[in-house]
């Protein structure tokens, strides 16, 4: 009888509590360039701002609107694939969340790692798909209310060491809440630049390759045929990649390790309501996508 391994929640809490860290200094660093109307990401001033984060609890915490925005999407995204998990019985861990020293997030995102097998396309199906349908939920508020909060500098999205895209899902809101006013001359506030990333890692969960979200949906609608979808991809970004060169990186990290998806004994379709909730997912990875999302 297969017994589930016990949760090493002091493991959980610990990767949690170093990425709020991380992340909140980074937010700290956001938000002394935003309040100063620096540019979002100056490599020349990132030293003296993480030094008066560590040093200072007040500037520490200007640090936690974007750390806590951040997080609570990308808690939302991996507890929506535990809950999925947990609801079908299949045996996952709890999130695992990543630290890390990337100046533009201060994480590499969250994961869970899935212990047994999935029998039946209709539940691949609905574990891929509740991660990034749960962090959009949360991230659509946060980045209405992030752009609420942003302001007009003109020229400011052209200055600094990094330069972040605007995807779809961004321009239309800037539209109605900054109408006639150009992308490049909205200065963001740390919650949207939050919304920024949560819309970076939907996007990229849901690329149709391999065991990402976006491949598990492949699969459980196209069955064996994800395996074309898969390669069709991976070529595509050899001349994304002139544009982008991790796009390059990534490609290499799927083909080697996430090209092939483990196999689904499960001829049953889906079903229509499936398929209509993968359109939805395919509308959300347009609305979030952006070829170049950090050009520096």
């Amino acid at each position: 009888m297969y017994r589930r391994p016990r949760q090493r929640l002091w493991l959980h809490f610990l990767l949690l509590l170093a990425t709020l860290c991380t992340t909140t200094l980074v937010g700290a660093h956001m938000q002394y360039n935003f309040s100063h109307n620096l540019p979002f990401f100056d490599i020349e001033r990132l030293t003296g701002v993480f030094e008066m984060g560590l040093g200072s609890p007040a500037v520490f915490a200007t640090g936690l609107p974007f750390s806590l925005t951040l997080l609570t999407i990308l808690m939302a995204h991996e507890l929506g694939h535990y809950l999925a998990c947990v609801y079908y019985g299949v045996d996952a861990t709890l999130p695992y969340f990543l630290p890390s020293p990337v100046p533009v997030t201060g994480t590499f995102g969250a994961f869970i790692r899935i212990r047994s097998a999935i029998r039946e396309k209709k539940i691949l199906f609905d574990i891929g798909i509740a991660g990034p349908l749960a962090g959009f939920v949360f991230l659509l508020p946060a980045l209405g209310v992030g752009l609420a909060f942003s302001k007009v500098l003109p020229g400011i999205n052209s200055q600094g060491s990094i330069h972040m895209s605007v995807p779809a899902l961004q321009w239309l809101a800037e539209r109605l809440i900054f109408p006639g006013v150009s992308p490049g001359d909205i200065y963001l506030h740390p919650v949207a630049r939050a919304a920024w990333v949560g819309m970076f890692a939907t996007a990229m969960n849901l690329l149709p390759a391999g065991q990402l979200d976006g491949g598990h949906v492949v699969y459980a609608l196209l069955d064996r045929r994800q395996t074309w979808v898969t390669n069709l991809f991976l070529i595509a970004l050899v001349p994304m990649g002139q544009y982008w060169w991790v796009w390059w990186m990534w490609g290499a990290i799927i083909f080697f390790f996430a090209r092939k998806h483990p196999p689904v004994y499960d001829t049953t379709p889906v079903g229509e309501s499936r398929v209509k909730l993968g359109l939805v997912a395919l509308v959300i990875f347009v609305l979030c996508f952006s070829l170049v999302p950090i050009n520096e």
